[in-house]
């Protein structure tokens, strides 16, 4: 699994340069390249004007947003990375994937200003649009991090056979920085509790197709997301992986699991791969 190519979607808010320098990291250890993506987002009623207004407003637009991607890409954390910039007229956050799609992007970096509960990160914003529509994964960035670390990361899933690939991309990615990757599944009471047998079987058939000697940890919490992130600070992690569904949304993977049961704001770095 390669890391070179790396985007990474800016609107010049405070989440957009946590992520660039994060990205600007990350392409420094894996000799890559950063592609600057900015949706301008010229309205309808704009375009709709005569040509002659229509051309004018556009270059004023257009003009602006390169006088400050200039202030982005000047910044001391990128120098001697190879950077580029790309600048298109959508409002669709879908168009990001058709954006890494032409240049072959590895991975898509990017700022979120969600603040309250992992729910909350993801439904309804443009952060989950990007997941849904994204053929490639995802690194959601919530805080500024000028020492990004990889060395301990979780993978969480609900052990079907359908996140095989997903793991061993997590697997890839976690062996290009020598980090050590934990697997684990949340098990929630009510109707989704498992007892000691059932778990067991489960662990069994996940562990014969990803190979034997990857470790399943069990970790028992009131809802999937409190989980996660509770087994996370448990291991002192760095990073969480979880893959998504892709039309269905981040929703599918917790099912019935996703409450306003976390109360303190989420702040590790988290990755997401499409199955």
């Amino acid at each position: 699994m390669e890391m070179k190519q790396l985007l990474v979607p800016v609107d010049f808010s405070d989440c957009s340069e946590y992520a660039l320098e994060v990205a600007a990291q990350l392409a420094r250890k894996l000799n890559g390249t950063i592609t600057i993506f900015h949706m301008m987002g010229v309205s309808e009623s704009v375009l709709a004007k005569s040509e002659l207004y229509e051309q004018e407003e556009a270059k004023y637009y257009m003009n602006l947003a390169k006088e400050k991607i200039n202030e982005y890409t000047n910044k001391s954390y990128l120098m001697g990375i190879p950077v580029k910039t790309v600048i298109q007229n959508y409002k669709v956050f879908e168009e990001v994937n058709k954006v890494a799609q032409e240049q072959q992007i590895d991975l898509i970096v990017m700022g979120s200003h969600g603040s309250r509960g992992f729910s909350r990160l993801f439904v309804g914003s443009n952060t989950e649009k990007v997941v849904r529509s994204a053929e490639v994964p995802v690194l959601v960035i919530k805080k500024p991090h000028h020492d990004f670390k990889v060395e301990n990361v979780v993978f969480a899933c609900d052990l079907e056979a359908e996140n095989r690939a997903a793991f061993q991309k997590a697997l890839d990615f976690s062996n290009l920085f020598n980090a050590e990757l934990q697997l684990v599944y949340i098990n929630t009471e009510g109707s989704n509790f498992l007892n000691s047998r059932q778990i067991a079987e489960k662990v069994a058939d996940f562990t014969s197709i990803i190979g034997n000697s990857h470790k399943v940890n069990i970790y028992h919490d009131f809802s999937v997301e409190q989980g996660i992130f509770n087994f996370a600070e448990s291991i002192s992690a760095n990073m969480v992986v979880i893959p998504t569904h892709g039309r269905k949304g981040i929703a599918h993977f917790f099912k019935g699991s996703i409450g306003e049961k976390m109360a303190n704001t989420v702040k590790l770095p988290l990755m997401t791969i499409k199955i």
